[in-house]
């Protein structure tokens, strides 16, 4: 059994996925296992992995036939992985040479510790800018930390003891964003998340595919309807399920503003029946009332008119340069 096994899920990632690997093999705690998966890519990125399995043992390479998008594709990393602890790792971003040496020595030294957060650094233009954290302290309540990722006070790349990923593995509602849904869920059954300062470097590029416009876009709004039935089925509080709910409402409008100005990134009648069951599915007498009193979210008077305000809202804002 390794300390730790890293997953890396691969699609056509050839331009940086080499830096990646070498981030792990730069590792000063060397026990460890990185189980890859090259998830149907088109591209050099199997052989860039091949290599790597090829030279060192640490390596695994699984191989999908059909591309089936990350969390489907690290849940089979998951049936093969033989660490104590789980990390993940994007095929464009990196580690420092001692991150996974902190996070471990994190979880060792402190067995109700679920998960180790480690210290998110954007990187552009080879400038690091520490991640915003609005989260105070350094050592949460799960319960704490699953509120605080709601709105990611508290931000979601961290290396977790095994047991949770054996209980909650990735979140396959979506293609996308559907991570999001698993890391709330190990926060909230952790006795406690303790941040460390092991870094996660994570490359700000837009190449990456949360940064498209794609129809991938919309399915974030399928990714909060999962979370906020979940909140339901873990029976959290209305204070709880009103935080989420304002965060639903805001992606709501941002993806259907984005829309509007970019029609090309999906399917006009499937993006309108998307926002429509969306819009019908929050819960509009959780939001606060300076949410609901403000330019372009109004939700009163129907979906209609909710479309109309949005529509106009982001012209607004587009033609005057806000």
């Amino acid at each position: 059994m390794s300390r730790v096994t890293v997953l890396l899920a691969a699609y056509n990632a050839e331009k940086y996925l080499r830096e990646a690997l070498d981030s792990l093999l730069a590792q000063t705690m060397t026990d460890f296992q990185a189980v890859m998966i090259d998830d149907a890519s088109t591209d050099s990125t199997h052989d860039i992995l091949a290599s790597y399995a090829a030279a060192d043992s640490r390596f695994r390479l699984l191989t999908n036939t059909v591309n089936t998008g990350q969390a489907i594709a690290r849940n089979r990393g998951l049936q093969v992985s033989d660490g104590r602890y789980v990390a993940m790792l994007d095929a464009d971003d990196r580690f420092a040479p001692d991150t996974l040496e902190k996070a471990v020595a994190v979880l060792d030294r402190d067995p109700d510790a679920g998960v180790a957060v480690l210290d998110l650094r954007y990187v552009a233009d080879g400038v690091e800018t520490p991640y915003p954290m609005r989260a105070e302290g350094t050592v949460w309540s799960g319960q704490e930390a699953f509120e605080l990722s709601l709105d990611w006070s508290l931000h979601g790349l961290y290396v977790a003891r095994r047991e949770l990923y054996d209980r909650w593995s990735f979140d396959t509602s979506c293609r996308l964003y559907s991570d999001d849904n698993t890391t709330r869920l190990h926060y909230l059954h952790s006795g406690k998340v303790v941040l460390c300062d092991g870094k996660y470097l994570y490359r700000q590029h837009d190449e990456s595919m949360t940064g498209k416009l794609s129809p991938l876009r919309l399915e974030l709004l399928l990714a909060n309807k999962s979370m906020s039935d979940q909140l339901k089925i873990e029976k959290q509080s209305e204070r709880v399920l009103a935080k989420f709910e304002r965060e639903r409402w805001i992606n709501l409008t941002g993806v259907c503003g984005l829309w509007f100005e970019h029609r090309e990134i999906a399917e006009t009648t499937r993006a309108k029946a998307l926002f429509k069951m969306i819009f019908h599915d929050i819960d509009k007498r959780l939001l606060p009332i300076g949410l609901k009193m403000k330019p372009g979210y109004f939700p009163y008077l129907g979906f209609g008119f909710w479309m109309l305000q949005v529509k106009i809202y982001f012209f607004l804002r587009r033609h005057l340069g806000k």
